[in-house]
């Protein structure tokens, strides 16, 4: 088997829900040695609910990683995690910068310590400014970053993705962040270095010409359901069989194919709809005609004459969709992982796909501690007997 990208990277989790322990996930798919710290007895919450168990969500996110234990609220505790990290290439973390201090692990205290350590933040609102000390999860910051404001109906409320979508965004951008600073410091000498990076700031990132536009010409994006005023068609319709399909014919190009697919070429001729701009100021009986028509069709024979004639279509899928799927399960989207609990379990990829060195998963998520004198023995030199000491005093 080919050697994975990152063999030989160590990364030492040292973090909680969501967006810092999935960026060390990334890392673990692509081969890096992950070492995740938990507390003493109750584990991660992504165990779920019962303390020290194995949810399947669990499994799937701790794929790849070891499991320790260390009581981060205590004094020993501290200097164990401080003891660990000059051993490690990158250390993840995202406690708010409070915490961060009282524990002596804020980025001053720790790039004294580690200097050739990739030091990752990942926190509410960044390292600085006025907000600095806020803490923050995916909602809060779909908030402030603007993403719910402008996600919704027009005529209700703003509501927030049902993903922790700005989670996710943000362990891409710490991986990205991770394997740029590595290749700084491993070609060009630089050393380690803090990536400093705000939750928020992966869903602000998304807000396309948004600022742009509100900075040249004063307009302030608003919610528009599933449409958007400038390109046009492109929206969802129900279909014969109660379905919901996403169609997008929004360039000229494709609403001609739209207008010969509905048996109405005339319309990619006339006044009405022939422009981009036009189609924007007659969208609702542009819209009115494109829903009766795929009104006619069941939403898999409405999805299969659309990319027939090559206009983008998809109908809207649930997640049982997308597991009986087979385009997801031949391009191998989703993999089957064995795990000791719960059988074959089914869970995403290690994504991106790489041709010469794909990522792999090579474990579920581990038992509580099943790491812990392998690590602190291996790597501090530990001896079973101050391992005992500290298990019996809680510390791990």
């Amino acid at each position: 088997m080919t050697s994975l990208p990152l063999a030989g990277i160590r990364v030492l989790d040292l973090s909680t829900v969501l967006a810092a322990p999935v960026t060390a996930t990334f890392l673990g798919d692509f081969g890096a040695e992950v070492v995740k710290v938990e507390e003493p007895r109750r584990g991660d919450f992504t165990r779920g609910t019962t303390p020290g168990a194995r949810s399947a969500y669990w499994a799937q996110e701790a794929r790849n990683k070891k499991s320790i234990t260390c009581d981060l609220r205590t004094e020993r505790g501290q200097r164990i995690v401080r003891d660990l990290i000059p051993h490690f290439d990158v250390v993840v973390t995202n406690y708010r910068p409070p915490t961060l201090r009282s524990w002596g692990l804020d980025p001053d205290r720790l790039g004294e310590l580690a200097p050739n350590t990739v030091l990752v933040y990942v926190t509410g609102y960044g390292l600085t400014g006025p907000y600095s000390d806020r803490g923050s999860f995916d909602r809060i910051a779909s908030a402030f970053a603007g993403l719910t404001y402008v996600t919704g109906e027009t005529d209700r409320e703003p509501v927030r993705s049902g993903y922790s979508t700005i989670d996710y965004m943000a362990a891409y951008l710490g991986a990205f962040a991770v394997v740029t600073a590595l290749y700084h410091r491993d070609t060009a000498g630089g050393g380690g270095q803090v990536v400093d990076l705000a939750l928020y700031e992966a869903g602000f990132r998304a807000s396309e010409d948004a600022l742009a536009a509100y900075a040249t010409t004063g307009r302030v994006r608003e919610r528009a359901g599933n449409r958007n005023a400038q390109i046009v068609p492109a929206s969802d319709f129900t279909t014969g069989d109660g379905r919901r399909v996403s169609i997008h014919a929004g360039t000229d190009a494709l609403f001609r194919r739209l207008s010969r697919l509905m048996g109405r070429p005339e319309l990619a001729d006339s006044d009405e709809y022939a422009m981009r701009a036009a189609r924007a100021r007659n969208a609702e009986d542009l819209y009115a005609l494109i829903g009766a028509w795929a009104a006619r069709y069941t939403a898999d024979d409405l999805t299969k004459l659309c990319n027939e004639a090559g206009i983008p279509a998809s109908p809207l899928m649930s997640i049982a969709d997308i597991a009986a799927d087979p385009h997801y399960r031949e391009r191998g989207t989703l993999i089957d992982v064995h795990d000791p609990d719960f059988g074959d379990v089914l869970m995403p990829a290690p994504l991106p796909r790489l041709s010469k060195t794909p990522g792999s998963v090579r474990s579920t998520g581990p038992a509580l501690g099943a790491h812990n004198p392998e690590v602190y023995r291996d790597i501090l030199g530990l001896s079973e007997d101050t391992l005992a000491a500290l298990a019996a005093d809680g510390v791990i």
